[in-house]
């Protein structure tokens, strides 16, 4: 499939921030390439970064590590100083994407604290 060929040659080729528009864009389009609802517009999961965990877009920040925070009792307000670069929007789409997939946040949870 040469289009296939040239268009995975031309994804290459871009920087990081550029491939995560990329996975927004497909998933906004609902194209079917990403299991993640369009309604989580900065959370991304990538298989290249953090084990391909769930993560906020253009961070190393997994949403189960915030999900963590809030369970162990910590404020938002407590969780923003920690993580400087997430924002009030983030930790609500954080605690709405832990209640969507409260399964893989468990998981994640439980195989960090066992490693």
């Amino acid at each position: 499939m040469p289009q296939l060929d040239e268009l995975l040659q031309q994804i290459s080729k871009l920087d990081r921030a550029e491939r995560e528009q990329l996975v927004r864009a497909l998933a906004r389009d609902d194209a079917g390439m990403i299991d993640r609802p369009p309604a989580f517009h900065s959370i991304v999961a990538t298989p290249e970064v953090c084990g391909g965990e769930a993560r906020f877009v253009r961070t190393r920040i997994p949403v189960w590590t915030v999900e963590r925070m809030r369970q162990l009792g910590m404020s938002d307000a407590e969780i923003l100083r920690s993580f400087p670069t997430l924002n009030a929007s983030d930790l609500a789409e954080a605690r709405a994407y832990a209640a969507s997939f409260p399964d893989e946040i468990a998981k994640a949870i439980r195989e960090n604290e066992e490693a």
